[in-house]
């Protein structure tokens, strides 16, 4: 699958769905950006059961402000509309395969429980 054009239209339903997404957010001026994109591509076609979006930063400033991107690129990954990874930085291909693989590892009952248990705390 290639990778998706990700704006403030298509932001919601992409990451709202069940399955892994992942973000890419980036700029067309930005050197690491331009190095991580290649490796992003790649592993888009590899894993053809993750959604791989990309942002552009320049062209969806408000969405890069909503989740205070503050370092480009910055990745970050969804799993049924959770968010369970960011970080900032180009990652190598190993880097970046190995967050997949520790994103489809993930217990999402436990993740949920987890989530609920802060929201609990942060309640009372």
């Amino acid at each position: 699958m290639a990778t998706t054009e990700i704006t403030t239209e298509n932001l919601n339903e992409t990451i709202g769905t069940e399955g892994i997404v992942l973000l890419d957010f980036w700029a067309d001026w930005c050197g690491p950006c331009k190095m991580f994109g290649p490796v992003f591509e790649k592993a888009s076609e590899e894993n053809p059961d993750i959604t791989f979006g990309k942002i552009d930063t320049e062209a969806q400033r408000e969405l890069a402000a909503g989740f205070q991107i503050t370092s480009i690129p910055t990745l970050m990954a969804f799993r049924d509309g959770i968010g369970v990874f960011a970080q900032p930085g180009a990652l190598p291909e190993q880097s970046l395969n190995q967050v997949i693989d520790a994103v489809r590892g993930l217990d999402m009952d436990d993740v949920r429980r987890q989530l609920a248990e802060r929201q609990a705390q942060s309640d009372s």
